[in-house]
């Protein structure tokens, strides 16, 4: 479970990011490592030092149609983050065709449904990322790796009612943050 202080910092800092009080440097500060490790995972280091800077330069311009209401400020930059991701991939490929067309070689492309798998897995890897250890692992044995609940729990060592309680409870919390990200 993530650290109740932490938590109560954050929803703080979304609070006074939402009421026009928060400095941009606070903001980045606290949720800098997210954005970039999101992005540092489709792109790598250099392209998404610069996507973590767009993200944070969008953030603050459009700061007024952030509502805490609809979900939390870390949920809305993953959300301003999926789209500069799929931005900078769509322009790399648009480069890149260019060079080919003036090379006269033509190379395969991303095509569209393919970015969007991309920027859903980024979205599911921070929201399982923000499940306790314990339904992430049991979660990823079930959906990742394909084991039954019976399987679950003979690997583990936990009850079967604790494997079956912990999916759902953690499908429910992740369903959530699911549904905050992409409102």
């Amino acid at each position: 479970m993530p650290d109740t202080q932490l938590g109560d910092h954050a929803d703080a800092l979304g609070l006074a990011f939402y009421a026009g009080e928060a400095e941009l440097r606070a903001v980045y500060d606290a949720h800098a490592p997210l954005v970039f490790g999101i992005s540092r995972r489709t792109l790598g280091d250099e392209a998404a030092r610069e996507v973590t800077q767009d993200v944070f330069v969008s953030a603050w311009r459009a700061r007024d149609q952030f509502d805490p209401e609809r979900g939390t400020l870390a949920a809305w930059l993953v959300g301003i983050t999926k789209r500069r991701v799929i931005d900078h991939v769509r322009r790399e490929r648009r480069h890149s065709e260019r060079r080919a067309d003036e090379s006269d070689r033509g190379g395969p492309s991303a095509p569209e449904p393919e970015l969007e798998r991309i920027a859903d897995r980024l979205v599911v890897a921070h929201a399982l990322a923000g499940l306790a250890e314990r339904p992430r692992h049991v979660i990823t044995l079930a959906y990742v790796e394909g084991l039954t609940h019976q399987e679950i729990a003979e690997r583990t060592g936990l009850p079967l009612g604790t494997i079956k309680s912990d999916i759902r409870r953690g499908l429910v919390a992740l369903r959530q943050h699911l549904e905050s990200t992409h409102e």
